[in-house]
C-alpha cells in the first residue's frame, strides 16, 4: 500500500489538483470519445468506454460533458487520435512512463523529449523502462468498507490477483484484461469503488531523496501540463519524511 499511498499523495498535493482540474476533464473527454469511436457507444457493451466513463464520474466530471464526448464520437466529429506510450528516465534514474493521445505524433514526441531534457531526464526507446512495470487493473476502496479478510475474500471471488490493505484503504489488483469483470463483481459485493482504472504497477522501485523527488515532481508537472499527455507514472520509492516535505 505504501507505493499507492505515495502516488496518491503526489496526485493530490495541495494546489496541484486544482491546477490539473482545468485540464482533467478535457483528458477524460478525449479518452471517452476515443473509446466510443473504437467500439460501441453504449458503455454497457463497451468495457473500455465503461471504465473511462466510470473514472470520469469518480473525478466528478459532469454528466453533460460525458454525454457530449460520446455524441462527438457517434456523430463523426471526433479527431483521429493515436495512442502513443513514451518511456524514459527522470532524476536519479527513476523510470517514467508517459501515456499520450495525439493527433500529431511529431509534435507530441518533440514536446515530450524536450520536457524530459529540460527537467533532468532523458527520453528512451520504447521498452527501455517498461519491463520495470506490470500492466494491471486497480480497484480501490476506503478502509471503512470492511476489514482486510472481508475484502480479500471478495477480491478472490471476483477473480482478482492481489490485495494491499492498510489503514489508508484497500487496493485490489487484477489482470488488465479482467478489470471490467472484476470491478463489476466487486461492486456487487462491496459497493461502489473509490477508483477503477488501468495502471502501470512498478515491479522495481528507485529510492528517492527529497532533492530527487522535488526534481521528479517538476518533470511530472511539466509533462502533465501538455494537453496530449493522458497519464504519467514513475517507479519512485521515498520515505514518509520525504513525502511530507513535499507538501
Amino acid at each position: 500500500m505504501a507505493g499507492h499511498s505515495k502516488w496518491a499523495n503526489i496526485q493530490h498535493r495541495k494546489g496541484r489538483q486544482d491546477k490539473l482540474r482545468s485540464k482533467m476533464f478535457s483528458k477524460f473527454s478525449k479518452e471517452i470519445t476515443v473509446a466510443a469511436k473504437m467500439g460501441d457507444p453504449d458503455p454497457d457493451k463497451n468495457p473500455r468506454l465503461r471504465l473511462a466513463v466510470k473514472e470520469a464520474k469518480q473525478a466528478s466530471m459532469p454528466k453533460d460533458n460525458i454525454d457530449r464526448a460520446i455524441k462527438k464520437a457517434v456523430g463523426g466529429d471526433a479527431e483521429d487520435y493515436e495512442e502513443i506510450r513514451y518511456e524514459g528516465y527522470g532524476p536519479n534514474g527513476v523510470a517514467v512512463i508517459v501515456e499520450t493521445m495525439t493527433d500529431n505524433r511529431n509534435r507530441t514526441a518533440s514536446v515530450v523529449r524536450s520536457t524530459f531534457t529540460k527537467n533532468g531526464g532523458n527520453l528512451g526507446e520504447t521498452g527501455s523502462v517498461g519491463f520495470m512495470f506490470d500492466r494491471v487493473g486497480e480497484v480501490t476502496y476506503p478502509a471503512e468498507i470492511g476489514d482486510a479478510d472481508t475484502v480479500m475474500m471478495a477480491a478472490i471471488e471476483a477473480g482478482a490477483e492481489d490485495v494491499d490493505s492498510s489503514e489508508d484503504g484497500h487496493v485490489i489488483y487484477c489482470a488488465d484484461t479482467d478489470l471490467n469483470e472484476v470491478s463489476t463483481a466487486l461492486e456487487a459485493a462491496l459497493g461502489e469503488s473509490t477508483s477503477t482504472k488501468l495502471i502501470w504497477r512498478p515491479s522495481i522501485s528507485t529510492e528517492m531523496d527529497l532533492e530527487g523527488m522535488q526534481k521528479l515532481m517538476k518533470l511530472i508537472d511539466a509533462l502533465e501540463d501538455d494537453e496530449d499527455v493522458q497519464r504519467v507514472t514513475a517507479n519512485f520509492e521515498a520515505s514518509d519524511e520525504v513525502m511530507e516535505a513535499l507538501e
